[in-house]
């Protein structure tokens, strides 16, 4: 076995043991055997997780997605090298987009995050979406796990930023922050994009380029979350205008997050919220798994490329092809 082939393979324990003591090579060859679709990996993986589970869950998790262009990357930047200025160990785990014709990801995050990545206290992890929907890579979630076992204190889940599918964060994060540009549209376009629902906080980035318009679109943002009922009785997510080029704002925006973490945690709502994703999650892992194993049926593979190809054709209606298959998928069962 070659030398890479035999660090590929490395046991669950020496895994677990290296991620423990916070080696970052070893966390991201960790993320990597997560990621991995192929079914011993992911046998492996799951023993992973369950021996790193006990020392998870002591982070802050937080989320930011915004539509392409808006400096998610350029924000994450600043504000990551203001968190572990503070003595903060700092994950940015960046999701970017595959192509829906090569299935490729151009990974470029950690790149746009270059003075961020020569922290030491930092680790910068681009991932694929693979397609998954709601901006989030498959495994976000137990990449957030193992950077919380290596003993990082802040965990910053980028997401793709394609539009309104960029919800499936929020269910994974203790705090979403939704970013938006300048001259982003009037009241009413905001409330139709519905994500605003979700955020804990908004901020207006790129102020630097036209302060007026940037604080303008924060009245604007404001004027609709006081439409919108509250998530939480203790918190009214504020809205505020920075410049990610420049800093500016951006100490304040933290001081928010950490105001944020204090009031949902002596309410109680914090662990609240991560109760309710955990049992998400397990649901989400059972759907996965139902929908794996119905695909990988023996009587379901004989007819499914014959009736896709059917309702493609249109010789078939959807429903009856779909009532076949689950029926094929009942035999031997």
């Amino acid at each position: 076995m070659s030398r890479l082939a035999a660090r590929s393979e490395a046991s669950v324990e020496t895994l677990a043991a290296g991620v423990l003591a916070g080696e970052r090579r070893t966390l991201a060859r960790a993320i990597t055997l997560v990621e991995s679709s192929r079914r011993e990996h992911q046998v492996r993986a799951r023993g992973l997780v369950e021996a790193l589970l006990p020392h998870t869950g002591r982070s802050l998790r937080v989320g930011v997605s915004g539509a392409p262009g808006v400096g998610k990357s350029t924000l994450l930047e600043t504000l990551g090298l203001h968190v572990a200025g503070k003595g903060r160990r700092l994950a940015v785990l960046a999701v970017d987009p595959s192509s829906a014709v090569s299935g490729g990801s151009i990974l470029g995050d950690k790149t746009r995050m270059e003075r961020l990545a020569q922290h030491p206290d930092t680790f910068i992890r681009p991932s694929p979406s693979g397609g998954t929907v709601g901006g989030v890579a498959e495994k976000t979630r137990e990449a957030i796990l193992l950077c919380e076992a290596a003993g990082y204190g802040v965990i910053m889940v980028e997401t793709v930023g394609v539009g309104q599918s960029e919800v499936a964060v929020a269910g994974m994060v203790d705090m979403f922050i939704l970013l938006q540009l300048p001259h982003a549209g009037d009241d009413l376009q905001a409330l139709k994009k519905g994500i605003v629902e979700l955020a804990d906080m908004v901020v207006v980035n790129k102020a630097d380029l036209d302060v007026s318009a940037a604080e303008r679109a924060a009245e604007q943002v404001q004027n609709v979350i006081a439409l919108l009922a509250p998530a939480s009785a203790h918190w009214t997510p504020p809205v505020l205008a920075v410049s990610a080029l420049t800093g500016a704002g951006v100490p304040e925006l933290w001081g928010h997050v950490e105001r944020f973490h204090q009031a949902m945690t002596a309410t109680g709502e914090f662990h609240a919220r991560r109760r309710r994703q955990a049992v998400d999650w397990m649901w989400s892992l059972i759907d996965a798994e139902l929908r794996a194993r119905f695909r990988h049926h023996s009587s379901v593979r004989e007819s499914l490329e014959r009736l896709t190809d059917a309702v493609s054709r249109g010789t078939i209606e959807p429903s009856a092809a779909a009532r076949e298959l689950l029926a094929a998928a009942r035999e031997d069962t």
